[in-house]
């Protein structure tokens, strides 16, 4: 690993040789300058990690404003660089006023070696901590961006959305736990989208979690993280998505489909907003906004026992109700308008348009996947068709199958009777061809005929 470059601005050869000779076998290079007026072009074409810079450079001046002159430009060009003044016993307040300018330290004559090679070190390390938290900075801008990038496609006019888009003006600006309820298809993830990106967060990452694809075995994992050894695939440790989303808005989707054990860990994180690492015994604080999505009855759930009351309570401080698209038939066009031109534009299709007949056909359907099945039907006609107009014969639904006699709650007492009735009637009251074919005895044929009073 590299142990740094030092560049030392003094007008004393004597200080300039000393110290090369000081600092060479310890880092990996040591420059030297007499005269501070090439001291920027040497950092333009240098990669230089410490500065070390005399307070004084004129013969008979020790104001040290020569010192804070070239710290400052020394600033200006790179604000990351660390800087070690050299200065007289008598100058250490100007020193410690460089320091509050911007220096890192302050190293008095004649140096003490030791102090001064650990000094210097630590300057280095401080100068790589500002560039590595610089880096970081810089990935976790950009993968807020990508992970935002979609934005939100919340579209319609109908009185449900109207009331839809108030509910989230609300509730967005605060921290608020939501719990967004909605069948398949309506959009829900997008709500939560809407939400983050209304908040006081939308600057920060929204991170998405499908927790009906989290097993038991990994949820701690994915959710909270772990230490590296902390199982047998565990080579390196790794952030949770708890803490990925920390500053942020975390959206947990399909919250339903949680086992009570995974209820009970979640509840825990959720109290505290803080966790633990598998494997790791350090509490970590978290700082969430959270928003959770189910298309079950959660309040079903909890009566049932298979949904823990105190976690929904948590979880549910906002609930928002997404209507299915056939209680919004006015946005119906809107959408698939919308979805007309995505794809039309997507397949090189730019001039697709619908037919009137196409459009009543399509706001008279129910759609039970909701906007999704909307959007794909749309997708797929756009890919198949071969005119200019989208026709009406070129949307097919997909109908569920039902059976051709509607199903109707029958008591086994009812069955008996209708099965002895049949019997009596083909046989003509024959009693023991009416009990052979039963499969009963003629006595208790006897017994069921009094019970029924046939």
């Amino acid at each position: 690993m590299s142990t740094g470059k030092i560049l030392i601005v003094d007008d004393q050869k004597s200080v300039l040789i000393a110290l090369q000779l000081l600092l060479q076998d310890e880092f990996d290079e040591v420059l030297t300058l007499s005269n501070p007026n090439s001291l920027i072009s040497t950092l333009e074409n240098h990669s230089i990690d410490v500065v070390v810079l005399d307070m004084n450079f004129s013969a008979g001046i020790n104001t040290g404003n020569e010192g804070l002159f070239w710290l400052n430009k020394i600033l200006e060009l790179d604000s990351k660089l660390s800087i070690i003044l050299l200065t007289a016993y008598g100058d250490v307040e100007l020193a410690v006023k460089a320091i509050k300018k911007g220096a890192v330290d302050f190293v008095l004559k004649p140096w003490d070696n030791q102090k001064l090679i650990a000094t210097l070190k630590t300057a280095i390390q401080l100068r790589r901590s500002k560039l590595e938290i610089d880096r970081l900075q810089g990935e976790k801008k950009s993968l807020t961006q990508i992970l935002n990038k979609n934005g939100t496609q919340m579209i319609g006019r109908s009185k449900a959305m109207l009331n839809l888009y108030a509910i989230i003006e609300k509730v967005a600006r605060t921290d608020a736990n939501i719990l967004v309820l909605g069948e398949n298809g309506t959009g829900k993830e997008l709500i939560a989208r809407e939400i983050h990106a209304q908040s006081k967060r939308s600057d920060a990452v929204l991170i998405s979690v499908d927790m009906g694809a989290i097993t038991e075995s990994l949820f701690e994992s994915e959710l909270f993280g772990h230490a590296k050894g902390a199982f047998t695939d565990a080579k390196s440790e790794k952030l949770g998505r708890f803490e990925l989303a920390s500053g942020g808005t975390l959206f947990l989707d399909e919250i339903g489909n949680l086992s009570l054990s995974m209820q009970a860990k979640l509840l825990s994180v959720l109290q505290t907003r803080q966790l633990i690492r598998l494997g790791d015994n350090t509490i970590r604080e978290i700082d969430i906004r959270l928003v959770c999505a189910t298309n079950k009855n959660l309040l079903q759930m909890v009566a049932d026992g298979e949904f823990r009351e105190d976690l929904l309570y948590r979880i549910n401080t906002i609930q928002i109700d997404v209507p299915p698209l056939r209680e919004r038939a006015d946005d119906i066009a809107i959408l698939a308008e919308f979805y007309l031109r995505k794809y039309a534009t997507k397949y090189d299709k730019s001039k697709l348009k619908f037919s009137t007949k196409t459009l009543d056909k399509l706001k008279s359907y129910l759609w039970p996947g909701n906007v999704r099945e909307l959007q794909h039907t749309v997708e797929k006609a756009v890919i198949l068709t071969d005119h200019i107009e989208l026709m009406a014969d070129e949307f097919l639904f997909h109908q569920t199958v039902k059976s051709k006699t509607a199903y109707k709650p029958t008591r086994i007492a009812d069955m008996e009777k209708d099965m002895i009735l049949t019997a009596y009637e083909h046989h003509e009251g024959n009693m023991s061809r009416m009990a052979k074919e039963l499969g009963v005895t003629r006595p208790t044929l006897y017994n069921k005929l009094k019970k029924y009073d046939l």
